[in-house]
């Protein structure tokens, strides 16, 4: 005997799908965050908004213990489900075994009903304890997955913007050294050409005019 109420617990049973906040939408969020960074010439890197990608983590961070109740009264919701479609079995039974007593004086027929009775509790127990595992198990399963995308994400973006950091710092440091080599060589010609001009005073003193003038 098929229990009527099967239908129904799975046709108006939530599902974990729709829960209000969409953590998979939030994450190519994130994505997106890191991928519209500025792109740095010659290096092949790009640099993101820390303060954005930070944002958008604490927001999914914030949201996963929501997405847990909602999973939880998701939980609680079936197990109502499921008790109400026991008790609505139960008094199916009961009927049953009344009719069978009003309607077969043969024992027979009567312990028939009952095992067939016993054997609508059973299944529907098994039914319900197989769904409530289920429900615990995908719940589970969930906010491990969550927790752990949350992780990696968190990890990645970090070690990137170090990353971009450090490359950052060495072009720095390139261009600086590029221009402390060009200002040393500035200055050795400075140098260089105030060392001509003491040196040609110096000569120009050594033979005054006066005495080229005579010499000649």
């Amino acid at each position: 005997m098929a229990n009527p109420n099967n239908a129904r617990v799975s046709n108006n049973t939530p599902q974990v799908e729709e829960m209000g906040f969409n953590v998979q939408e939030e994450i190519d969020k994130l994505e997106d965050i890191i991928f519209s960074g500025t792109r740095i010439p010659l290096l092949g890197k790009t640099l993101i908004d820390e303060e954005a990608v930070i944002n958008q983590l604490d927001l999914i961070r914030l949201n996963l213990p929501d997405c847990i109740e909602q999973a939880i009264q998701i939980l609680q919701q079936r197990q109502k489900i499921l008790a109400e479609a026991q008790k609505t079995a139960q008094s199916i039974i009961e009927n049953a075994q009344r009719k069978a007593s009003q309607l077969l004086d043969e024992s027979r027929i009567i312990q028939q009903a009952e095992s067939q009775a016993a054997q609508i509790r059973r299944q529907v127990q098994q039914d319900c304890e197989n769904l409530q595992r289920k429900t615990l198990a995908e719940v589970e399963q969930l906010r491990q997955k969550l927790q752990e995308e949350a992780r990696q994400i968190r990890q990645q973006a970090i070690a990137e913007a170090e990353e971009i950091q450090n490359e950052a710092d060495k072009y720095a440091d390139q261009l600086l050294a590029r221009l402390e080599r060009d200002l040393t060589t500035m200055l050795r010609i400075v140098t260089n050409g105030r060392q001509e001009i003491h040196q040609q005073k110096l000569a120009a003193n050594a033979n005054p005019p006066s005495l080229q003038k005579r010499a000649s």
